[in-house]
């Protein structure tokens, strides 16, 4: 009998071995700001939807762990990640030289540029045809952009005498452009696209710029963010990313929100 429930234990205590990985489950928390449509935003049921979360939701995935986000305002993001509150950011933040001497990112998972927005009639002729700024056609011009931005450290190096005006909110700016408080805009084209030139009721507003993407001020594209010293999970991200674009993975969720693909070709 001693014998038999000495193999009895033992066998238990093996089962108890094998089920004890996976009740113990990495879990990875993802900071973002919950509030940046069509990226990151509570849908009309209060779920977390967009395309920064159906990447965060499919890497974690793939690297074998749990996902728990972390709703963060914007510019609290970066010391909230230093001081351990989550382990990623995933909020469409650019990888720029900037944030590298802080932060480690992955691959990119979309791309990141910026436009500017005005009124048709209008008529701006605010750029040169190799796409340089002309400075003194923003002389008296009044412009928008979101603050503590990669938009606003370019218009600070390229446009020292703009009158600008931040904001913390994209909806806030479409409305002060359509009343007039302000004549332009500089944001996220993917974003103004889908939310305010294409949506029902707006119209004699369109894109007044090239494309703008100086790689030092909007960096290589938006990225992971993540703590240096962790290489392996970095790596980790890199391989679940690149497998991502490769598979069509990327294609799929940028369609979601976008008539176009948003991540880098490589």
């Amino acid at each position: 009998m001693n014998r038999i429930f000495g193999m009895a234990l033992a066998a238990g205590m093996g089962l108890a071995a094998l089920v004890a990985p996976a009740a113990q489950a990495e879990t990875i928390r993802v900071g973002t700001t919950c509030t940046y449509f069509p990226f990151n935003f509570k849908d009309s049921d209060g779920n977390l939807s967009g395309y920064d979360v159906d990447v965060a939701k499919e890497v974690v995935k793939r690297i074998g762990a749990e996902v728990e986000f972390v709703c963060q305002a914007w510019d609290g993001l970066i010391p909230a990640i230093l001081s351990e509150k989550f382990d990623l950011i995933v909020a469409s933040m650019s990888i720029t030289p900037d944030r590298m001497k802080k932060l480690d990112f992955s691959v990119p998972y979309r791309i990141s540029e910026g436009r500017l927005i005005g009124r048709v009639d209008a008529e701006h002729k605010l750029f040169n045809e190799d796409g340089t700024p002309i400075v003194e056609a923003f002389d008296g011009l009044r412009l928008g952009l979101p603050r503590s931005s990669v938009y606003d450290r370019w218009t600070d190096a390229f446009l020292p005498e703009a009158e600008i005006l931040g904001y913390d909110s994209p909806d806030s700016m479409y409305l002060d452009l359509q009343n007039g408080r302000v004549d332009l805009i500089f944001t996220n084209p993917m974003k103004a696209h889908l939310s305010f030139l294409s949506a029902d009721g707006i119209e004699g507003f369109e894109f007044v710029s090239p494309a703008i993407n100086d790689p030092e001020y909007f960096g290589t594209g938006a990225g992971i963010a993540l703590r240096k010293g962790n290489e392996d999970l970095q790596a980790r991200l890199d391989a679940a990313l690149t497998e991502m674009r490769e598979d069509g993975t990327l294609d799929e969720f940028s369609l979601r929100y976008f008539p176009f693909a948003i991540y880098p070709e490589s």
